[in-house]
């Protein structure tokens, strides 16, 4: 279980200062990111990431990773994957968000590592 703990507050750090950081300093984030059109869609995002980042954080707190915290753990991972290698690809936004799809397939192999330490004890919230 300290695995499925561990994991919860690395995503919520990472969300957390990404979230943050497109409210906070929106010059500096377009800088290393792209320039923007729509700076209120940049902020919507980062506020969804924030709030999707203190589920993990609280959870990790409470050292009580349930079911539906994976499942927004894997699924978010998983969706920014999908849309920052797609709009990569097709040349939307800077490739600089390759970065983000790398940092969230290692969140991933981190819940798949915790899930298989915790198979391997028979303690799994699944």
């Amino acid at each position: 279980m300290k695995a499925f703990i561990i994991i919860a507050f690395i995503q919520g750090i990472y969300y957390f200062l990404t979230g943050v950081w497109g409210i906070v300093d929106i010059e500096s984030f377009m800088m290393v990111t792209g320039p923007k059109v729509d700076i209120w869609l940049v902020k919507t995002v980062s506020v969804l990431v924030i709030a999707i980042s203190l589920v993990f954080l609280y959870a990790g707190i409470r050292k009580r990773i349930s079911k539906e915290t994976i499942l927004l753990a894997v699924a978010s991972a998983l969706g920014f994957i999908i849309i920052d290698v797609y709009y990569t690809a097709i040349d939307r936004i800077s490739a600089v968000y390759l970065m983000d799809a790398l940092a969230q397939l290692v969140l991933l192999i981190g819940w798949g590592i915790a899930y298989y330490q915790a198979s391997r004890h028979h303690v799994s919230p699944l």
